[in-house]
């Protein structure tokens, strides 16, 4: 069940099914000020994630922005926890939390927080952001020389609700942009793979599909056994995920919302 991660953030499972992806560092980043500039979430946003494997559940997963001051910059303090619940829960227990401070002026992010409990395993870390210096500071390695613009994994997803999910994609479009996580240069490649209707709990939901460029041969068969689909509208919300795996095929769907920036206008009847 180690694929709960995944519910974290669109993005924190692609990072692990890229395996190190530093060759592509030099060219993949595209800086916030050369985009359109949309806000599609706000202070008090929640959602709620199921993760299932056929008809059993087997974890949960929670994404929330909270407006906080650190050191003295006003930021979205961005949280992801993922958990596993029954069954699972009880042959291999996660609490996994990925916390990420945005400014909210540069929408990059200022500090990252990963607090890792999988089992008996345990891994925390703090990572600062130096935008002066274009510079990370990790408690665990030290200090990192990073290309301008850098993103954290969980802040990646959000600059991505903000500037890349949009009518302006044409189908086959790879969006790319580099992230610092697990100390490491990552480059994140998304495939936009087009619009499509899907039936969920709220009803049929219109919606941006995407598969993350996933690494063949340890987890996944292909490049595209990860399928992402993106509320089409402007809240821009991820209301599926599916992993396609060796051992099976996974389902993670929006379970709950609430304060939502936006009406919920991708709903079709």
């Amino acid at each position: 069940m180690k694929y709960v991660l995944i519910l974290l953030s669109l993005l924190v499972v692609s990072s692990y099914s890229y395996g190190n992806n530093q060759e592509k560092a030099d060219t993949v980043f595209i800086p916030p000020y050369s985009l359109t500039n949309h806000k599609s979430y706000k202070d008090g946003e929640h959602l709620v994630f199921t993760l299932n494997y056929g008809f059993v559940t087997g974890g949960k997963a929670y994404l929330s922005v909270n407006d906080t001051i650190i050191n003295n910059t006003k930021t979205h303090h961005v949280i992801g926890k993922g958990v596993t619940v029954g069954v699972a829960d009880v042959l291999y227990k996660i609490r996994d939390q990925y916390e990420s401070f945005i400014d909210t002026k540069t929408q990059l992010p200022v500090k990252a927080v990963r607090n890792i409990r999988e089992g008996r395993y345990r891994y925390y870390n703090e990572v600062y952001y130096n935008r002066d210096s274009s510079q990370v500071i990790s408690q665990k390695s030290g200090v990192h020389n990073v290309q301008e613009g850098i993103l954290d994994i969980l802040s990646a997803f959000y600059f991505a609700r903000n500037h890349k999910f949009n009518d302006q994609l044409a189908k086959g479009d790879v969006i790319q942009f580099m992230t610092f996580f697990s100390d490491e240069n990552f480059a994140l490649r998304i495939r936009y793979r087009g619009i499509e209707t899907i039936k969920t709990k709220f009803g049929k939901v219109e919606c941006y599909k995407f598969s993350p460029v996933t690494e063949v041969g340890r987890a996944f068969k292909t490049e595209d056994d990860m399928q992402v689909w993106i509320s089409k509208d402007n809240n821009r919300i991820p209301i599926r995920v599916k992993f396609d795996l060796k051992v099976g095929s996974f389902i993670c769907d929006l379970d709950e919302f609430k304060g939502i920036k936006h009406p919920f206008s991708s709903i079709k009847k």
